[in-house]
């Protein structure tokens, strides 16, 4: 369509040339703003006291504490069946295939849809923006992105982009056969991307997402190591839409609330359905100087994090990691034609803090996404939101928090 290519061009020209883009973002975000009244006042884990692990956090408390790296979303409310949206995480905010970073991805649980896997995993790098969205809008989403860096000034004589998008399936609130994604909500969520405060809960890819059978949504958190260990940043944003028996810094909240995976089936009773499907995304960002073959190995110690949640890992989850670096000796210049080059990067033995600081961030960032996520009616169902009240009664029972 015309609109949408006159809206390509917008996003990749200098801000001096995109009135169109200025209207069309606005026109967008008043839209999902009258779709949704009520403000999210309810709490993140550190507003609760709840410490998760050891390591500090960063000043956000975000993935956006790695420096440069920006998130967007766009947050598609409507009528009484659409409940989906997308969220971009950006490495940095520059031409990303011009300045590739390198990144790997971990597959926990095959059973999803992360298009461009296969050349992350060959070449060790990433070209683009992630997204996440839901999981029949994959493919639009990837052509909407693949348009986007075609777009973008430089890009001029590139013939092969590998867009990176992940998924998670939200048909339980939301209309997904309909696919209602489109090119402008892509770009909307790139162009809103930025630093700063990241908007957590039911919002963007999280929109429509249920996890342990409350509400989910995106939630994210870091860890920042000491001086004494290179003071790197690990930062997490987890897409949460999985099931088992949630385990919140070890109290048991989903059995002493009495909903969790084979409850009914435990009990004798007939017509259990919770089948703790769903999928989870993990987006691990980090300063560290690693290579492709250590940001595997980091991807992979994020999912020790979902773990400690209660997640059951089960056969209907998709569950990914994607794990970048955004330290400016190791990314990959396109220019750079030389048949060789000596590149700084971590060693083996210096993995295991990081290791560490994934893990912890991605607890954290799954319980951010259920504590900011509110109660959502949507395709004929409501999710309730986890209870704020009786949640904090069981952690102060079991001395996670005063």
């Amino acid at each position: 369509m015309a609109i949408q290519l006159t809206g390509v061009w917008s996003y990749a020209m200098p801000m001096a040339n995109k009135p169109f883009l200025v209207v069309t973002i606005l026109l967008v975000t008043t839209f999902a703003a009258a779709q949704s009244t009520t403000p999210n006042v309810r709490p993140r884990a550190s507003d609760l006291g709840l410490k998760v692990g050891i390591l500090p956090t960063g000043p956000l408390d975000a993935i956006t504490d790695v420096a440069g790296v920006e998130v967007g979303q766009a947050t598609i409310i409507r009528g009484d069946n659409i409940r989906t949206g997308v969220t971009a995480v950006l490495p940095h905010s520059g031409n990303l295939y011009r300045e590739k970073v390198p990144g790997a991805i971990f597959v926990g649980n095959g059973f999803g849809k992360l298009a461009g896997s296969t050349q992350v995993d060959e070449m060790g790098d990433m070209e683009t923006p992630i997204l996440l969205t839901s999981t029949s809008s994959v493919p639009r989403a990837a052509d909407a992105l693949i348009a986007y860096m075609l777009a973008l000034p430089g890009n001029e004589n590139v013939l092969s982009i590998n867009p990176v998008v992940g998924e998670t399936n939200d048909g339980y609130l939301s209309d997904i056969r309909g696919r209602h994604i489109t090119s402008d909500d892509v770009f909307t969520a790139l162009k809103n991307a930025k630093g700063g405060p990241v908007e957590e809960g039911d919002v963007g890819a999280g929109t429509g997402t249920i996890v342990f059978g409350w509400k989910g949504g995106i939630g994210t958190s870091s860890r920042r190591l000491p001086a004494n260990l290179g003071r790197y940043t690990v930062g997490v944003l987890v897409q949460t839409n999985f099931g088992g028996v949630l385990t919140i810094a070890g109290a048991p909240v989903g059995q002493e609330l009495g909903q969790y995976y084979l409850r009914k089936e435990l009990q004798q009773a007939a017509g259990g359905k919770d089948k703790a499907d769903g999928s989870c995304m993990i987006v691990v960002a980090t300063d560290a100087p690693l290579d492709a073959r250590n940001l595997k190995r980091l991807a992979a110690r994020a999912w020790l994090g979902v773990a400690r949640t209660g997640s059951s890992a089960s056969n209907g989850s998709g569950d990914y990691a994607i794990a970048f670096s955004t330290a400016p000796q190791v990314r990959i210049h396109a220019n750079d034609k030389a048949l060789t080059r000596t590149v700084e990067v971590m060693t083996n033995d210096a993995m295991s803090p990081l290791f560490l600081a994934a893990i912890e961030a991605t607890e954290e960032a799954v319980y951010n996404s259920m504590f900011k996520a509110t109660t959502m009616t949507g395709n004929g169902h409501t999710v309730e939101a986890l209870p704020i009240e009786k949640t904090v009664e069981i952690l102060k029972e079991h001395r996670v928090i005063n």
